[in-house]
């Protein structure tokens, strides 16, 4: 799409000199979009349409998520596309915003809408843009885990105005996240102009005369608790035999694609099994604004009935509301305000007999009915989108004043002339090269793998870390979830059951090469098996992980290995995030940092903060697991001595200009000997990668990402040798850095000691306070 002209001068608004903001002519609005089938989509859709209609000088544009690598056939407001999971495409979206003069731009944000934990990728947009933000938070969590917090408070930092939707909104933010109330509007869910209208009125259009309607809509989803209304009909077709269930609406997407039409088909099952046929009727499709408006209008009754009451607001509630229906609801927090003052009726949640009763007051009680209707018609007034749009256009004048009051330094913006640089995408092809359907190989020849050396378990296990975090991150795509289950299913094989211990070499005939494995292959395994317990949304993959994760501890007693026990305590930590009552685990964890803390005690000395009488491999992952365990303990003494030391081994392998040179295998580096300069391997950098940005997560001290970012740009050829080791041309890592040249084999270590760097980058990248770090040194590009 060709760059536009400039309008009026090539600054941002928060750059002019005029002292009152002038008047909007471009707003850009970021969130899902129609045809995309949900309530956000919905949102944007009639927010900009309301916005255009109320002032036409203002011209709007969508910036759209797509869910899909096809996307959709939006409408001509639709701009420029952002895809879910793809880094690059939010900061070239940021690039346009900027270069296009956009004056205000409205972003709608909910967790699950964009990329990265918590939907981070969002913040890598937000904090390169020029022009004053206003975010609309759909969803406010009083207890948000811990990337949550973070993703919030960087959201809430690079926004000029909040707007929430309920008061209850103002309120957590308030309290949870520091927020002051003159940052905060506050503006109703936007409802099309309904009339106030009998519904016995269009009921003949739908086939109900003479039946009593009690209507439920929206995108079908668990949370819904459509079976708890279900279970509340047999009581009330006794007194009311004409009473109908309408269920409208389609499965959601996400469910769709997760979990098919499961949920929909037990509340059929549901159905059956109560002999309701004839009074539950389903819709199973997603419906326009107007055949909707009919569905609202010929229900007498309407219902929500979430299970959770952290619900900040709904879009179906608000509707029925502004339609003067007689509402019922469970007590979420949208719903206490919008049917406090006899504007609707709560019921518990997951009581279908409360729901039954109150139905039936409901329909014995005219006179209250009908007093609820009015009630609720005349405060839904206020929330028509003509109303709101103006509203937002107040919050957006507000917004470009505080920024010309306020103006933020363009020094952490990417150059107007410039398309921003960005991480590289994670690109699977080599590793896609290197297996097949028994497993990962180990080696490589050159790219070609190497069938002469077989398989390992180690590599195995770092395959199955590794597409475990693609997973979290949304970015394992169903053709390569082989992948995972194929290095999984090699563990699984390789654990022996009549020594309790993981064998770790196969040749390529499939055939064992010992029965018990080293040391270290253990460890991964556990390390890798945590991880999926851990993080892995695939239920079935995490029960078979976790019962052979449980067979595998008792081994660890009798090792004596500091990385065996390193590995294993980062495998400990990630499952403990989910079963963290575990005592037998919480008690081997301990046991094993007491082990790594004697030795540290047996061999540290002046000079020398080690575990060891030498630095050999994989150094950085003794006080990366030092570290993570201590602190979920609460062992602050252990958790600064970790730090320590990891700030240590940062020293000693770092050049004068900074770049990152790790021990080399060639001798490795004795106490009181000379150390090895080469062969660096790969590994190194993504231990030091990982061992950094879990430092940096705990403490958010920058130091620590500037740290991860050099030991990642090792692999970018900042290095001795200024040779690059990752190939972009094939997705593969070289093998090494010899003294001389890189070591041109690509073998499965290699390759994913980039890949697990990488895609912990990403992970990490949108919670970086950019400019802390600005200030404090220059980062290399």
């Amino acid at each position: 799409m060709p760059v536009e002209k400039s309008r009026d001068t090539i600054l941002p608004p928060s750059r002019r000199n005029n002292t009152t903001p002038r008047k909007l002519k471009r707003v850009a609005f970021i969130g899902n979009y129609v045809p995309r089938k949900c309530g956000i989509a919905t949102f944007t859709a009639d927010l900009s349409d309301a916005m255009v209609q109320g002032n036409p000088d203002v011209e709007c544009w969508v910036i759209p998520v797509n869910d899909t690598a096809e996307g959709y056939n939006y409408p001509d407001r639709a701009r420029f596309e952002i895809f879910e999971n793809d880094l690059s495409s939010y900061r070239h979206a940021a690039y346009f915003l900027n270069i296009n003069q956009v004056d205000v731009v409205c972003v709608q944000h909910e967790f699950g809408i964009h990329g990265g934990p918590a939907g981070s990728h969002i913040l890598t947009l937000l904090k390169s843009l020029h022009m004053p933000i206003v975010t609309v938070l759909h969803t406010i969590l009083r207890t948000p885990n811990a990337d949550q917090k973070k993703v919030m408070d960087r959201l809430i930092e690079y926004s000029d105005r909040l707007i929430v939707m309920s008061e209850m909104g103002i309120e957590i933010l308030s309290e949870v996240y520091d927020v002051p109330e003159s940052q905060i509007d506050f503006i109703p869910h936007g409802i099309p102009d309904f009339s106030f209208i009998d519904p016995h009125f269009h009921k003949a259009s739908f086939g109900m005369e003479g039946k009593t309607t009690l209507l439920t809509f929206g995108l079908l989803s668990e949370n819904k608790g459509i079976d708890y209304v279900i279970r509340a009909l047999p009581g009330i077709i006794k007194k009311h035999p004409d009473f109908i269930l309408i269920i409208l609406g389609a499965t959601h997407p996400h469910v769709l694609r997760r979990e098919g039409e499961s949920y929909r088909l037990s509340l059929e099952r549901l159905v059956t099994t109560l002999g309701l046929e004839e009074h539950v009727i389903f819709y199973n499709r997603y419906v326009e604004l107007p055949e909707l408006i009919k569905f609202i209008e010929v229900a007498d009754l309407y219902i929500t009935a979430y299970l959770n009451e952290a619900q900040i607001t709904s879009g179906t509630l608000a509707y029925a509301v502004g339609a003067g229906k007689a509402v019922l609801s469970t007590p979420y927090w949208h719903a206490q305000e919008l049917l406090a003052e006899e504007r609707g009726v709560l019921v518990p949640f997951r009581d279908s007999e409360k729901i039954s009763q109150e139905i039936l007051n409901l329909l014995s009680d005219n006179k209250r009915r009908q007093s609820l209707r009015r009630n609720a018609f005349e405060y839904g007034k206020r929330m028509r989108w003509s109303k709101v749009a103006g509203e937002y256009i107040a919050s957006f004048m507000t917004a470009c004043k505080v920024r010309q009051e306020h103006p933020r330094t363009l020094a952490t913006h990417a150059n107007l002339n410039q398309p921003p640089k960005e991480l590289l995408k994670v690109d699977l092809r080599h590793l896609r090269r290197l297996t097949d359907t028994t497993g990962l190989f180990q080696h490589a020849t050159y790219a070609t793998p190497n069938y002469n050396d077989g398989y390992s378990t180690d590599d195995n296990a770092r395959g199955l870390l590794f597409t475990t975090l693609l997973e979290e991150e949304n970015l394992l795509e169903a053709a390569d979830e082989d992948l995972r289950n194929s290095y999984f299913a090699f563990l699984a094989y390789a654990f022996n059951p009549e020594f309790g211990r993981f064998r770790n070499f196969m040749a390529y005939d499939r055939q064992w090469q010992e029965e018990v494995g080293s040391e270290d292959s253990h460890g991964r395994s556990v390390w890798a098996l945590g991880t999926v317990i851990a993080r892995s949304q695939d239920q079935v993959l995490c029960n078979a992980a976790t019962e052979i994760f449980h067979q595998a501890l008792p081994a660890l007693h009798l090792m004596t290995s500091c990385r065996t026990w390193a590995f294993s305590l980062l495998g400990l930590h990630e499952y403990l995030k989910k079963y963290a009552g575990d005592r037998l685990v919480q008690k081997l964890r301990a046991r094993l940092c007491d082990h790594l803390m004697t030795e540290y005690k047996a061999f540290s000395g002046r000079n020398w903060p080690w575990f060891e009488r030498q630095l050999t491999y994989a150094n950085a992952v003794l006080p990366h697991a030092l570290l993570v365990s201590a602190k979920a303990m609460g062992r602050s003494n252990l958790e600064n001595k970790a730090l320590d030391i990891l700030r240590w081994l940062v020293d000693i392998q770092k050049l004068e200009k900074g770049c990152f040179s790790p021990i080399g295998t060639e001798g490795f580096y004795h106490r009181r000997g000379a150390r090895a300069r080469f062969d660096q391997q790969p590994t190194e950098a993504q231990a030091m990668v990982s061992a950094c940005l879990e430092a940096y997560q705990i403490t958010k001290d920058t130091y620590w990402w500037l740290q991860a970012k050099w030991a990642f740009e090792w692999y970018l050829g900042q290095n001795d040798l200024q040779v690059p080791l990752y190939d972009p041309a094939t997705g593969a890592c070289r093998d090494g850095l010899h003294a001389d040249r890189a070591n041109e084999n690509r073998g499965a270590e290699s390759t994913l000691a980039f890949l697990q760097s990488l895609i912990e980058m990403h992970a990490v990248e949108n919670m970086i306070n950019v400019s802390d770090i600005r200030s404090k040194t220059k980062v290399t590009a």
